[in-house]
């Protein structure tokens, strides 16, 4: 049997780590939206018409799949990334209506080694830059790290600017870029990596909890504080 003494240094340990529950799909509520786990046979249609709502096909072109121009694609084409099983997308509703708004979801599900990647991302015009898509998000991760993973990931196409300035608004951390990743609609994809670590997300949390304050709006409904701009006080400060 080796002894400490003859192994190399190999990081720090994790004597009590156990694999982590899956995310089991359960709903997950805000004040400015809902996710739930997409049903297509409820929410297809309306969710089709949402994104369809764009004058523009700008929403599609850094995913890896449509646009879909009929409502039987858009759902062949969901139902073929529902039936992975390291994905669970969810559908982002209205508070009240539980209209549906947009998809975000869970990929590479992780938990033997607890990492976790939040992708599938698609607002439409109703959500996109709006309190709802900022807290849609913050559940996704905050139910992640909720489940004892301690890695979640954002990644994304490195040309896909939108998506790194969303990442690095949200608090994760740019690790770099996998040249040549991915071939995508026959074109060639880098792909630039993003994480945000378990020991990082407790001062996050804090930012995300200000940001969304009702307080933090005025009686139009604009910011008065940006995400970046909100600060917390560091751990030792808060012991004082």
């Amino acid at each position: 049997m080796l002894t400490q003494a003859s192994l190399q240094d190999l990081g720090a340990p994790l004597p009590h780590w156990a694999p982590r529950p899956r995310p089991d799909g359960s709903r997950l509520i805000g004040d400015y939206c809902v996710l739930e786990k997409l049903d297509l046979t409820r929410q297809a249609r309306a969710l089709f018409h949402a994104f369809q709502a764009s004058k523009t096909l700008e929403s599609w072109t850094y995913l890896p799949y449509g646009p879909f121009e009929t409502l039987q694609s858009f759902e062949q084409g969901y139902q073929k990334i529902l039936n992975d099983p390291d994905t669970l997308l969810y559908v982002i509703l209205r508070p009240h209506s539980f209209e549906p708004i947009g998809l975000a979801g869970y990929l590479r599900i992780n938990s033997e080694h607890g990492t976790i990647e939040i992708g599938h991302l698609h607002f439409s015009v109703y959500l996109q830059k709006t309190c709802a898509a900022t807290e849609a998000l913050f559940l996704l991760i905050s139910r992640a790290f909720a489940l004892g993973y301690r890695r979640v990931e954002w990644k994304c196409n490195s040309l896909n600017q939108p998506s790194i300035n969303a990442a690095k608004r949200l608090g994760f951390q740019c690790e770099g870029i996998f040249r040549q990743a991915n071939v995508f609609k026959g074109y060639n994809r880098d792909t630039t990596w993003f994480s945000i670590l378990d020991s990082e997300w407790p001062r996050l949390k804090q930012k995300f909890e200000a940001w969304l304050h009702p307080q933090n709006f005025d009686a139009t409904g604009q910011q008065i504080q940006r995400l970046e701009e909100i600060s917390v006080p560091d751990a030792l400060e808060t012991q004082r």
